[in-house]
């Protein structure tokens, strides 16, 4: 197992423990939130876009134009939030979930020292005292293992390069 099959395996454990202990856990297909307003376009490590172009390279030809069209259109927007261009917006899921990258992986299920939760329905839901036993995942540390798994750039620039 590489680096990021293991950290994806990680995640998947602490993601799984989580739902498994709470299971009105709003992180879930159809809660795209979070999708819907990114504060900014992702930045993924070259391993991250590897896997990530597999399976943008596995849509159907009609779906990946559509999906190209999105992430085209984000290089040239400076308005914030945007809109993750792989979301399915009738479905509200993502159109390469088991190729998604960590940040998305992780949204809802990590924290990181001294920031919030972000999602502002986990947040209430914590601060109304319904997760008290919540162990959330460190991101710091998701952090610390992403860096060597190669450069970081923005999905925008990786795509740009890969349709030359």
């Amino acid at each position: 197992m590489n680096a990021l099959e293991q950290l994806h395996s990680d995640i998947d454990a602490r993601v799984k423990n989580i739902r498994d202990n709470y299971p009105d856990w709003l992180c879930r297909q159809g809660c795209d939130g979070c999708c819907r307003r990114l504060a900014e376009i992702p930045s993924l490590t070259s391993a991250e876009w590897l896997l990530l172009r597999e399976g943008l390279a596995a849509l159907p030809t009609e779906v990946f134009k559509e999906v190209a069209q999105g992430i085209t259109a984000l290089a040239q927007q400076t308005s914030r939030p945007v809109v993750c261009p792989m979301l399915d917006l009738s479905q509200g899921a993502c159109r390469v979930y088991a190729h998604r990258p960590v940040a998305c992986r992780t949204y809802g299920f990590y924290v990181q020292r001294d920031k919030g939760l972000y999602c502002k329905d986990i947040e209430t839901r914590e601060t109304n005292g319904d997760w008290v036993g919540v162990v959330w995942g460190n991101h710091d540390t998701i952090d610390r293992r992403l860096q060597p798994l190669g450069e970081t750039r923005e999905l925008t620039e990786w795509f740009a390069e890969w349709m030359g």
